[in-house]
Formats: C-alpha cells, structure tokens, sequence
C-alpha cells in the first residue's frame, strides 16, 4: 500500500491539474514562425520543469512520480496502480482500432486528436511497436497514419498496420515481409465465393443501391459503404438494404459452387427443399441477432430452424464471415482471416515474442481481438462508450476500461503511468 499513499499524497499536496495543464500546452503547442509565442512556450517549459523538480526533490521515485503526474490524473493514475497489481507488467504493444476508437464522426470530427497523435508518439519514443488493426484499405490507412504520425515512426520498423480486417499486413522496413497478402493463403473454393460476388455486387444491385452505397476499394474484402453521414437515419436504411442484397448475392455464389460440383458428378444436394437465399438468412441470422432483426425489419426473416441447414451450405458459410454495422458498413469477409490473425502475424514480423497489449477498439472484430488477448493472457482491453454491446460487457467484465467519445488519450495516459509504476519493480 505504500505506493497508493505516495500517490495520494501526490495528488492532495500538490497542484497536479496545473502540472498538467503546462505539459499539454508544451506537448502539443504547434508549430509556429512567431517569437513572441516561441518565448510564451519557453516561459511554460520553464515553469513545468520547475514544478516537476520540487516533486523530484521531494520523492525517492520523484523522476517517475513527476511524469505520471504531469500526464496522468488523480483517476488515471489509481486505475494504472490498480493494473499494475492485478498484471506485474507494463504493455509493451499497443494494438489500436482507428474509426471511432482513436478518432470519432461524433467527438473528434473524424480526425484524431493532436493530444492522442502526441501520447502515440511518446509510447513510440519509449521503444512500445503500434499495431493500427483497421477494416479499412491499406492506402486510407497509410495515409492518415503517415499525416498524424509523421513519415519516420510508419516506416521506422516498429509499427504495423492490419487492414481490411486481417486479410493482409503491412509492415515497412522489413524486407520481404513488409506486405503480407494473408488472404492469398485461403484456398481455391473460397477465393471463387469472394471473386464471384465482387464482380457482381454493384451491376447487379438495384438503382437505390448503386446510388445510395459505394464498394470500400479492398483488396479481397466486399465492403458496401453508405454516400450518407454515418450514423444518419439515410445510412442506416441503405445499409440494411445492402446487407440483405449482399446475403443474397453470397447465397448465389455458393450456388455456383454447388452447381459446377453437380457437373462434376458429385451427386445431388441437399437444397432442393427450400431455396438457398432463405438458408443462407437464417445461418446468419442465428449467428448475429442485429443481422437477423435486420432481415426482420426488411420483411426478409425466414423463420426457419438453423439447425436444419445443410450441412454441405454449413460448410461454406461457417468459414465466410457477414459483418453489419449499423448505419457504417455492410461486408463480407473471412473468418480464416480476421484481425485476430493479422495481429499474430504483425507481433511476429515486429519480432513480440512475450506481449503484453493495450487493445483498443468498439466493434465485434475488435473484440476477437480482446478475447484472443484476455484467453491467452497477452494484454488488455479497452473500448469506447458507444461500442458494441458485446464489446462494452467484455471491457466492463475485465478491467472496465471505457471511455468517453473521442478520448481515447485517457486510456493512453493510464497506460503511460501503468508502464512507469511497472518500471518501478
């Protein structure tokens, strides 16, 4: 308990909101060709270490203490001892979600904060790699990463980014696994699935689709996104529509499979009962419940047992995942490839043998990620107010690691103080 009362004593002795306010202004003070705002920034540099050097002198960590303090507040920095207690290590990689994780439509106005690019930018300084683990393509990615981050830490070796879900890696600086196509590894008979439906998707949907929804530019992901804001009451509608086309249009694909196997000699099926559209609805509606009350708002809800698909369609469909994000995104994917094992082979090109990670995300992919690190002891788990339901009750059920909109730097900053209490032994 000794380290609890030296930081409540830090906290009630000394004028850490003020400490802290002087190191924000210091951290994030931009770049600016004035010389009366260059001494104005000096003049604070100049009082911050001050107020640091009395809590130095004063403790026999001080030069610890005088950081968490300057970053971290009273909340932070007992959430960080408490994690320290409960896991006797510091996070030694950080495995972030990008879209309303570290940035947010509503809170950051979809740019992320200068504050969380600074603390990302620390993390980095202290030798900690970035995982950016994102559904979105690899270009959107790289670009917004190298804007806020800076060209030198994307390609400095120590930070990779996971996109469109885990179907591939990017890793700059390590030769000839800098770019890891995952998907390429998926065999023939789901390749076909995906290639048949991508080509299809758009001529074949109907007008409101086409000009209500545009195709993400993924590389083998099929990613239906709306031309309206996220999140408004168009977006949501178009999204439903297009989930329930994409069940179809995926439905028809394995078909396709099936009809080229018959031609084969392979014997009949099992479909011939009841259309394969209705037990591919019903497959997915037992695995999602907001995709079934999705089909049951679109009058599409088959109502059959899911227990009763075939098992030749279970096959297929139980390797294919079907996302929904309600008024963001209707997708079709992988579930050999999710971001689960985009991270695992991320840790591994970035050479993380023992890790210990801050996972960061609100969506039901994030969570495999959160389990997969929770199971198997390799890190921690935080996500933002307005993440999935599911998402919210497994943070809440760990180490309640939750935060407000667009603050994503409060979960940064307690690890920051986490790391430095750990350092202390």
């Amino acid at each position: 308990m000794e380290r609890y009362d030296l930081v409540y004593r830090l906290y009630d002795e000394y004028e850490t909101e003020t400490l802290r306010e002087y190191q924000e202004f210091v951290d994030v003070f931009p770049a600016v060709d004035s010389r009366v705002a260059l001494e104005h920034w000096q003049d604070a540099s100049d009082e911050l270490e001050a107020r640091k050097d009395e809590i130095r002198g004063d403790f026999a960590a001080g030069g610890t203490f005088a950081e968490i303090v300057a970053r971290a507040t009273r909340e932070q920095a007992f959430t960080a001892l408490d994690l320290d207690a409960k896991y006797g290590r510091d996070v030694n990689v950080l495995v972030l979600d990008v879209d309303e994780t570290l940035r947010s439509a509503g809170g950051t106005d979809n740019e992320i904060p200068r504050e969380t690019l600074h603390v990302l930018t620390e993390f980095h300084e202290a030798g900690v790699p970035i995982v950016i683990c994102t559904g979105q393509t690899l270009e959107n990615v790289k670009g917004f990463a190298i804007q806020g981050l800076g060209s030198e830490i994307v390609h400095s070796g120590n930070l990779s980014i996971v996109y469109e879900a885990g179907t591939g890696v990017f890793t700059p600086g390590h030769g000839a696994e800098t770019k890891q196509l995952l998907y390429e590894d998926l065999d023939a008979e789901i390749r076909d699935v995906f290639d048949d439906v991508r080509s299809r998707v758009l001529p074949e949907a109907s007008e409101d689709l086409r000009r209500g929804c545009h195709l993400q530019g993924n590389e083998f992901n099929v990613t239906m996104k709306p031309n309206y804001e996220t999140g408004s009451s168009n977006a949501r509608e178009i999204i439903d529509e297009a989930l329930v086309y994409l069940l179809d249009l995926l439905a028809d694909a394995v078909a396709t499979i099936f009809a080229s196997t018959d031609a084969d000699g392979d014997g009949d099926h099992e479909l011939d009962e009841q259309p394969i559209t209705d037990w591919t609805r019903t497959f997915y509606a037992a695995q999602d419940p907001e995709i079934r009350a999705v089909l049951e708002s679109e009058g599409g809800y088959p109502d059959l047992e899911a227990a009763a698909v075939p098992d030749e369609l279970e096959r297929i469909l139980e390797r294919i995942d079907v996302a929904y994000y309600e008024a963001d995104a209707a997708e079709i994917g992988s579930l050999e490839l999710n971001k689960v094992v985009g991270v695992e082979r991320a840790l591994d090109v970035l050479d993380v043998t023992d890790p210990f990670a801050l996972v960061m995300g609100d969506s039901k992919s994030d969570l495999r990620v959160m389990r997969w690190a929770a199971e198997n002891g390799t890190g921690i788990a935080a996500a933002p107010e307005h993440a999935s339901r599911d998402t919210i009750e497994h943070v809440l059920e760990t180490d309640e690691l939750v935060f407000d909109r667009g603050r994503s730097v409060d979960i940064l900053r307690t690890v920051y103080a986490l790391n430095r209490f750990a350092r202390l032994g």
